[in-house]
């Protein structure tokens, strides 16, 4: 084999199949298309889900709950993690809990929980704390800060309602 086999057979600049060009031409009569149905009709589009005519797996599977998209979407992030994550004495902020690799994704506000022991003074700012999370933080030295959230439910609900209008 040489080098200049690997290029054989490939052109750059294909010339366009030209269809309905008559019987001689390879794709003349129904220009590709074959006969009859759906797809041989111009205009045709076919859903993304449809499977042939069966019941479509969108439709096959159970669904289940409900999904509120006003709701908030509440991060967690337990005690031993923060003390996992933190030296004593830090300052823990939701910037520095994202770049840390600790809260991802997207979400409206942090809460902390209670799960796990803390041996660190640490200053938490937080939306959010639990009953636990909070006692087990003040007992070990540290300090709980609250910050209001980013936009309240009305203003998540008018957010919404621009975002569909739009």
């Amino acid at each position: 084999m040489n080098l200049e086999d690997v290029h054989r057979g490939i052109t750059k600049h294909k010339p366009r199949k030209r269809i309905g060009r008559g019987p001689g031409s390879g794709t003349g009569k129904t220009s590709g298309r074959g006969h009859k149905g759906h797809k041989s009709r111009s205009g045709y589009s076919r859903k993304p889900v449809f499977q042939g005519g069966a019941m479509p797996m969108i439709r096959r599977i159970p669904k289940r709950g409900f999904h509120n998209k006003w709701g908030v979407e509440v991060f967690a992030v337990n005690v031993a993690t923060l003390d996992k994550a933190f030296e004593d004495g830090d300052e823990v902020t939701l910037e520095i809990l994202s770049e840390k690799h600790i809260a991802k994704g997207t979400f409206d506000e942090v809460k902390i929980l209670g799960d796990g022991e803390l041996t660190k003074k640490l200053t938490v700012t937080a939306h959010r704390f639990s009953k636990q999370a909070e006692e087990k933080i003040t007992k070990a030295g540290g300090t709980v800060n609250r910050i209001a959230p980013k936009r309240t439910p009305k203003e998540r609900v008018a957010a919404l309602k621009n975002e569909q209008s739009s």
